[in-house]
């Protein structure tokens, strides 16, 4: 049986935001990424070099895991979590367009995580477990 464009788009993401976030690899992302690639998010500058510059001014434990994959047609929502070896981290619902296995475009929500103490509905923001920062306390949001 063969894999859909959306099994396709969904493992193409994974690799992709592995690639970029936690290996660094630049050139191979490169290779991933669009020259044209069109950013949507206010906090990150335009284009592919705005994104990889904003990859390179993380800190060296930052981590990319992911959480629920949706994908519809050229379209793939990854529900993220980009941590600092610190326990602070950001949680994200990140929107790529791809085209053709490349990334094309990107929209994403971003919301700091929180400890269990200021959470008001007492359940961890992305997995399992609670950070030991919160997000104003991160290195992450001086880069993000």
């Amino acid at each position: 049986m063969s894999e859909s464009v959306q099994d396709k788009n969904k493992a193409l993401l994974i690799k992709g935001f592995k690639t970029l976030f936690n290996e660094r690899n630049f050139a191979e992302a490169e290779k991933l990424w669009s020259p044209n690639y069109i950013q949507h998010s206010g906090h990150i500058p335009p284009g592919r070099d705005g994104l990889f510059g904003l990859v390179k001014a993380f800190p060296a434990d930052t981590r990319w895991d992911h959480g629920i994959i949706m994908a519809e047609g050229d379209f793939v929502m990854v529900h993220s979590r980009y941590s600092h070896g610190d326990g602070s981290a950001l949680v994200v619902v990140d929107i790529m367009r791809m085209k053709d296995g490349i990334f094309m475009e990107h929209w994403d929500v971003t919301e700091g995580s929180v400890t269990e103490a200021e959470s008001r509905s007492k359940r961890p923001m992305f997995g399992d477990s609670w950070p030991k920062l919160s997000f104003k306390e991160s290195k992450l949001s001086s880069a993000w």
